[in-house]
């Protein structure tokens, strides 16, 4: 019997999956760990801390044993976030930057005011924004005390997520990352498949530091997990949670879409093997690669969508839990005329407004905590259905159904809200962990076990297929109502 342990490394916490030779998912256990915000707009976590947990996580499953077992380990992880080492004493010079920290917009500001932002799009696919990790490596090469010095004299290493743990699992051994990953650094030519000399010249960051790249069905190095098993296994299958998710999703093909709800929402449609100039508003990305091939995808990222109903728990304390919400959302009609804008981290796709702010609308005396909670929930929505709209204008095949995996796409309420705002189908698979489910399949294409995208195919879950039930003139007025909202914090944003 052959298992897979798939890492699936998150903003919040640390996840392990087991799936057995049939990909079938018979375990996970999950660790959180501590995200900081020192100062406004700033997100970071010990980088030790997030490897602790990973491993954890891993212990708590309950592995199989027996002489006929045998075990490999894939990974999916946070993608923009990152670490910087010493290579030889594994201490990270700093935390762990993470994607939802904007401590690099002035610099972003500044490529932009200086002309480059084409030049970043022509080479990366990517936008001068601080979400990517460019920015943020600049920030400690120039504030950390003598961490410019040593990583020109070639003592310090920088890694994705993916790289630190793959880093740490190999005791040092490897130093490596994926095209998915690399591709949200703002520092990968995305048509070369290498680093690009003139991004990391532009952000001044030494080349000597980058890790090797290599597809994400590679065979990334050996491990025993801690010693928690008996001898190293490979590690293969690595990409960015949202792109694993669009393997997990089956979305193989040009024009398919999946929307990933996590503490931010990935919108992202295969393209196919060749990079397109994204739209205002979105990025081009590497998806995946597969069988000697490599798969392009067209992304709008919204910053924050479970993150709202995190904070509507933790900081308004308007409910208890997320299995509250359906009940207290669904016990009014509607949302009151309340719209809730959660630009915690600035608006995303497709507004890009890094400053922006977030704002509750249309409070009357009328309005109870039932209608904020709804609004939180519809927002979520209301952000996917503004990527998708500009999406579906620029693809050649026009988008017909969303595929929809992560947490808050388990609550029913917004898979209907969803199907209902974008007026098409909103399929949900019968399945929890699509990301994960991605890296396990590339992890057996890494392996042999898998030769053909065909016998992938052949994976394919019942899905739950949502229909729209809202009447037409009710979605206009609901969206006109929103992107009135939207428009409120940009002009606030520019004041």
């Amino acid at each position: 019997m052959r298992y897979i342990i798939t890492i699936d490394q998150r903003t919040s916490s640390s996840k392990a999956l087991l799936f057995d030779e049939k990909l079938n998912l018979i375990g996970h256990s999950v660790v959180p760990y501590r995200v900081t915000h020192p100062k406004e707009d700033w997100a970071e976590a010990d980088a030790d801390e997030i490897y602790e947990t990973t491993v954890e996580a891993v212990r708590r499953l309950e592995l199989p044993e027996g002489d006929d077992i045998s075990f490999s380990v894939s990974m999916v992880n946070q993608r923009e976030t990152f670490v910087i080492w010493d290579r030889n004493t594994g201490k990270p010079v700093y935390k762990a930057v993470l994607w939802q920290c904007r401590r690099g917009a002035r610099f972003c500001q500044e490529i932009v005011e200086n002309g480059y932002e084409a030049t970043v799009r022509e080479h990366t696919g990517l936008i001068p924004d601080p979400f990517f990790s460019a920015s943020g490596v600049k920030w400690v090469l120039d504030n950390v005390e003598s961490v410019r010095e040593r990583a020109e004299n070639g003592n310090l290493f920088f890694g994705t997520i993916d790289t630190w743990l793959i880093w740490k699992l190999t005791h040092g051994k490897v130093h490596a990352t994926d095209y998915s990953n690399a591709s949200r650094t703002m520092l990968f030519n995305i048509r070369d498949l290498e680093w690009d000399s003139d991004m990391l010249k532009l952000f001044a960051i030494p080349a000597c530091m980058m890790p090797e790249v290599k597809p994400s069905d590679s065979v990334f190095g050996m491990t025993d997990l801690e010693g928690m098993l008996p001898s190293p296994v490979q590690i293969a299958g690595v990409l960015g949670n949202s792109h694993g998710a669009l393997v997990g999703q089956l979305c193989l093909e040009a024009g398919m879409g999946k929307t990933t709800y996590g503490t931010g929402s990935s919108v992202m449609f295969n393209v196919g093997e060749e990079p397109v100039t994204a739209p205002n508003g979105m990025v081009c990305s590497v998806g995946y690669s597969l069988f000697d091939r490599t798969y392009y995808v067209l992304e709008g990222h919204v910053h924050s969508s479970g993150a709202v109903l995190d904070w509507i728990m933790d900081n308004l304390h308007l409910v208890n839990s997320s299995d509250e919400i359906k009940s207290l959302v669904e016990s009014v009609p509607n949302n009151g005329g309340v719209y809730f804008v959660p630009a915690f981290s600035g608006l995303g796709s497709p507004w890009w407004v890094p400053e922006a702010k977030a704002i509750i609308t249309g409070l009357t005396m009328s309005v109870n905590r039932a209608h904020v909670v709804r609004a939180a929930l519809e927002s979520i929505a209301y952000q996917v259905a503004d990527v998708v709209e500009l999406a579906t204008r620029d693809l050649n095949t026009p988008l017909r159904q969303l595929s929809i995996d992560g947490e808050s796409a388990k609550n029913d309420f917004l898979m209907q809200f969803q199907a209902d705002i974008l007026g098409f189908p909103v399929k949900r698979l019968g399945l929890e962990e699509a990301s994960g489910l991605g890296s396990a399949i590339l992890n057996c294409c890494a392996c042999g076990i898998y030769t053909s995208v065909h016998e992938i195919k052949e994976l394919r879950k019942i899905s739950e297929i949502c229909l729209p039930e809202m009447k037409a003139d009710e979605r206009i007025k609901n969206r006109q109502g929103w992107l009135q909202a939207v428009h409120t914090v940009m002009l606030s944003a520019k004041r």
